[in-house]
């Protein structure tokens, strides 16, 4: 069965149940999620959970019923006309955002119409298994100086059964929330004094953040890449060339002046990296170049769809950019993905899917080098054995892609790496290469993200490993926890003959019961302590414990070749 079809007809079957409950109810949207749905809502009666067993009631009245979805279109006037008198205003603008042309759309339940393009299913008894989960405020269009809407959150699947999985999957994740773990753990905040969206590194987030990019910059030097470093603002020109001032200005900052020009803070890294590609004239025999940058860049986000570290103003791109002859694009491409996945894998991510967007209708760029670059980004999934789905006509306007999806630890699935052909800004920069005969060629641009952003990418993590991270990530490698003050100087010899190698080191020095320490300790999910007491002090041992309670008692030697071995396992 189709899901998010499923999904969407059941948010039609909630928001009919709603409005058959509650009085003055105003209609906004009500798409399919990853997991479910969700209606957003503007209505006199204050929505909580406790309204949930009788919507839930009413919408399964609705399922019972077993109703048929039926479709009708009506002409723009019409629809206008319908909405108008129904005081569903929101739905008026909503109207207003179809293009002219595009057929407008109707679908009824029962007594309940709705303005909507579908697709649904076809019966309400199609609905096996639903559930309301939360509510929550929502802007209407995610704008905070727009009115503020009431949004239920529900999961849908084919059988009451699968529900139960879903809301198992549910409990874990609230269990997992990187903002709940991030506060706990002390990782990261966003504080309201200097701005939604834009995150505050404390150490221990920020020590697991130099791991990951030290990581990084060793393995894209390994792989044949460059780094590069480039300005945070440009001249307005630039932007107007790189066509983001004509399409993508709504996501960025306000300009600045400087000396009577206008600055804009960069929302992409790629015409910095053109200027440097521009700056030399380039040979054949150069290509291809490899250029990766972590570039901080600025996105003007709406409030309402900020989310923790998922979804922020600020952040740094795992970017990178490839500039090839046509010749050598297919094993470039070839090459890649490899190295996405084997990226990717590092941190824990096996279960690897990809999806191919392929030429849309309206495009830029000639169809033989779509085609070429099409086959050479099928012929790297097939390479490497990766699962893909094609979205055809999906690509972008300047090229097709790949865009590669992982699955977490309780199965859900996240977008990480883009591999982007681009035919559209080698044209509006002129990009150029002398070739083997003496004469200009226009180079192939791709633009390529393994990880994603930092922050997004650390999000991921944290949910992915509850907090939980491996011995090679973990912000705090080892613990040393003395019993008595008695024990606390050899607490510190030991803790700093570990850092002395490379070990990441803390002595709690707190006068606590060794109990107190331990459970401490275990919350902060550090991999391993060191418990030192009279007898280890005297013997020059101390009881490596694990995170899993097991407790050995080893001499420093032995604990440093115990976390190498698990370190070279990791690796």
């Amino acid at each position: 069965m189709d899901l998010e079809r499923l999904r969407h007809s059941a948010a039609h079957v909630m928001a009919a149940a709603v409005c058959r409950l509650y009085e003055s109810v105003r209609l906004d949207i009500g798409p399919a999620t990853d997991s479910g749905f969700y209606y957003d809502f503007d209505m006199p009666h204050r929505l909580t959970p406790e309204d949930f067993p009788a919507i839930e009631a009413e919408m399964a009245r609705l399922v019972e019923a077993d109703l048929p979805f039926v479709r009708f279109e009506v002409s723009r006037e019409e629809a206008s006309r319908m909405l108008e008198e129904r005081g569903q205003d929101y739905k008026v603008q909503r109207l207003a955002d179809i293009p002219e042309g595009e057929s407008i759309s109707f679908y009824r339940c029962g007594e309940f119409e709705d303005l909507c393009r579908g697709p649904h299913v076809e019966r309400t008894g199609e609905i096996k298994g639903f559930k309301l989960t939360s509510v929550a405020g929502s802007y209407f269009r995610g704008k905070e100086t727009n009115p503020m809407l009431q949004r239920i959150y529900g999961i849908a699947a084919e059988s009451p059964k699968q529900i139960k999985v879903l809301l198992k999957q549910l409990e874990e994740a609230a269990a997992r929330d990187h903002r709940k773990l991030g506060k706990e753990l002390d990782l990261f905040s966003i504080q309201e004094d200097v701005g939604p969206g834009l995150v505050h590194w404390h150490p221990r987030g920020a020590r697991i953040r130099s791991i990951i990019e030290d990581f990084w910059r060793r393995e894209h030097y390994r792989a044949g890449y460059e780094l590069l470093y480039s300005p945070h603002i440009g001249r307005a020109q630039l932007w107007d060339t790189s066509g983001h001032l004509g399409f993508y200005s709504e996501n960025m900052y306000a300009p600045m002046d400087v000396d009577g020009g206008d600055y804009y803070v960069k929302p992409m890294n790629c015409p910095f990296h053109i200027q440097i590609y521009k700056n030399s004239k380039r040979s054949y025999r150069e290509l291809p170049l490899r250029w990766a940058e972590l570039g901080t860049v600025y996105r003007y986000e709406k409030s309402g769809v900020l989310h923790g570290l998922l979804r922020v103003r600020g952040f740094t791109q795992d970017d990178a950019h490839i500039f090839c002859t046509p010749e050598r694009i297919q094993d470039e491409v070839r090459t890649t993905v490899a190295f996405a996945l084997k990226m990717l894998r590092a941190f824990g991510f096996e279960d690897v899917t990809a999806y191919l967007a392929t030429r849309p209708e309206k495009a830029v760029g000639e169809e033989s080098r779509w085609e070429q670059a099409t086959v050479s980004l099928r012929g790297a999934l097939e390479a490497q054995g990766i699962a893909y789905e094609v979205d055809q006509g999906g690509g972008a306007f300047y090229g097709p892609k790949i865009d590669l999806k992982i699955k977490d630890a309780i199965g859900r699935e996240w977008q990480m790496g883009t591999i982007q052909f681009d035919f559209n800004l080698p044209e509006r920069f002129d990009l150029k290469y002398t070739g083997e005969d003496g004469a200009d060629h226009r180079p192939y641009m791709v633009h390529r993200a393994l990880l994603g952003s930092i922050e997004r990418f650390f999000g991921v993590l944290i949910e992915h490993y509850g907090g939980k991270f491996p011995l090679w990530l973990a912000p705090e490698q080892v613990r040393v926890l003395p019993i008595t003050d008695d024990q606390l100087d050899y607490a510190d010899a030991l803790a700093a003959q570990l850092r002395a190698l490379d070990f990441r080191v803390t002595v709690d020095r707190r006068s606590e019961r060794i109990g107190a320490k331990i459970r401490v300790a275990r919350n902060d999910r550090v991999p391993y302590m060191l418990i030192t007491g009279a007898e280890e002090q005297a013997a020059g041992t101390a009881a490596l414990r694990g995170r899993d309670g097991e407790q050995v008692v080893m001499t420093p030697d032995a604990v440093v070749g115990r976390l190498r071995e698990e370190l070279k396992t990791q690796d």
